[in-house]
């Protein structure tokens, strides 16, 4: 096998990936802007209202800089070393081999357990419109339908991706629209709303900066999916300047969307008037007075849904690609279609989503739980892995090929040391938090494991 230490220098930037250039640049800018706009934003919104008020403005504020930073660092990266690894790469390039098995393997568990969780929401929101059809079924179709547009060609999964993603953010585009007309009273039958119910209600702190935090922890997640961005730009015409193109469109566009929306629902509705588990979304639309606003979300989160479920199943795919291509999974996953489609590997990613329609079937209602914890807090481990990395191969890029250097992270390293602090204090915040806890705990677990499999596999390597 081969040795386990850091190479002593980059691979040459001209190496060519085995995988199609069929996506362009229109599809990976879109991806990058309707990556993260899911049920996350649209539902999940309201538990971070619920505990911070208006501050929930602040806690998108903090959590999307964070979100940004890493996306800055993977731009950094991906733009000089382009790969459909992406940082499992950088970080086996920086760290060594144990660090790009284990952010690779955890990634794709990570990705593989959401794609099933998608593809369960999705089907509860189609149960409800076709009650004659059963949940498991639902599921099976949708894991048919794109498992047979990803199998077929990447420019499939661009396509699909580029017209929900434009649905999405024409969505929210519209709803900053209808908001703000409704905030300076435009709207018929609406008059000028101030600032009443950003200062009423207890304040615009009404829980005080721990009910920023707590937003935090209950919004930070909503960010992940951005990172698949830079997995397809290995799949375009010219990697290093689509990355670079989209990470620069994307980041600031994204917290723009969702801070923008946040200070839109807290200044038109009191922040303690929302019902529990009720889109704040569909609140702002019932307020402005849209007919069958619950109805119209209901749509929009169903594509959010399934728009998420073939990023996730795109991005898992090309991440055990790539791990295979360096000897960390089965090398008969390797096999590539006419079409440039890693066709074994998708089949490999999808699996888990097959399995879950068996699972749906025996416990539909609570099978998830336990899958969600264990994933809970790993998208903060593979971010703080991103973090270690830029730090270790920024010198290197700036020794060896600073050309390749078109994007560059922000004030480095002072921002990336910001950033891996920023991400230390929330999986901290996690751990003293009686909700969170059991995700942290969980994931902890499950990144323990993949560590302990990598240090044994890099210990049998020394030896042989």
């Amino acid at each position: 096998m081969p040795d386990q230490a850091i190479p002593e220098q980059l691979d040459p930037p001209d190496q060519q990936e085995p995988l199609a250039a069929g996506l362009k640049q229109r599809h990976l800018t879109m991806l990058g802007l309707g990556g993260v706009i899911g049920a996350g934003l649209f539902v999940g919104s309201g538990a971070g209202i619920a505990v911070a008020g208006p501050g929930i403005v602040l806690s998108y504020l903090i959590a999307g800089a964070i979100a940004m930073l890493v996306m800055r660092m993977l731009g950094e990266m991906s733009a000089a070393i382009p790969a459909s690894g992406s940082f499992s790469v950088h970080a086996e390039r920086a760290l060594g081999r144990w660090a790009g098995f284990s952010v690779g393997w955890l990634y794709w568990f990570l990705l593989v357990v959401v794609l099933a969780v998608e593809a369960t929401g999705a089907a509860k929101i189609a149960n409800g419109w076709a009650p004659g059809v059963p949940q498991w079924a639902w599921v099976l179709i949708f894991m048919v339908v794109f498992t047979v547009a990803n199998l077929a060609a990447v420019s499939n999964f661009g396509e699909f991706e580029f017209w929900f993603a434009a649905l999405k953010v024409g969505a929210i585009v519209l709803f900053l629209a209808l908001g703000l007309l409704a905030i300076f009273g435009v709207l018929p039958d609406t008059d000028p709303v101030g600032t009443a119910n950003l200062t009423g209600q207890g304040g615009f702190l009404p829980h005080g900066w721990s009910g920023v935090v707590s937003g935090v922890l209950a919004v930070v997640f909503a960010f992940g999916g951005l990172e698949v961005v830079t997995i397809a730009a290995a799949e375009t015409d010219d990697p290093a300047r689509a990355v670079g193109r989209a990470v620069r469109s994307a980041v600031f566009r994204i917290l723009f969307f969702y801070v923008g929306s946040m200070l839109v629902i807290v200044t038109l509705l009191p922040w303690n008037s929302m019902t529990p588990g009720l889109s704040p979304y569909v609140a702002v639309l019932d307020r402005i007075g849209v007919p069958s606003a619950g109805s119209i979300m209901n749509i929009v989160v169903f594509v959010a849904l399934l728009s998420a479920l073939n990023a996730n199943l795109y991005g898992s795919s090309r991440m055990i690609f790539s791990l295979a291509e360096r000897g960390e999974a089965p090398r008969g996953l390797l096999r590539i279609a006419g079409s440039g489609v890693p066709r074994r590997a998708v089949l490999a990613s999808v699996a888990f989503g097959f399995v879950s329609v068996v699972l749906n079937l025996l416990w539909p209602d609570t099978v998830f739980l336990y899958m969600l914890n264990a994933v809970g807090a790993v998208l903060l481990f593979v971010w703080g892995l991103i973090a270690v990395s830029q730090l270790r191969l920024r010198r290197r890029i700036e020794r060896e090929m600073p050309e390749r250097l078109t994007l560059r992270m922000w004030a480095f390293p002072y921002l990336t040391w910001a950033a891996l602090a920023a991400m230390g204090a929330v999986l901290v915040l996690m751990l003293l938090d009686d909700t969170a806890r059991p995700q942290l705990l969980w994931s902890a677990g499950a990144t323990g494991l993949v560590l302990l499999v990598a240090g044994v596999r890099e210990l049998r390597a020394r030896r042989a």
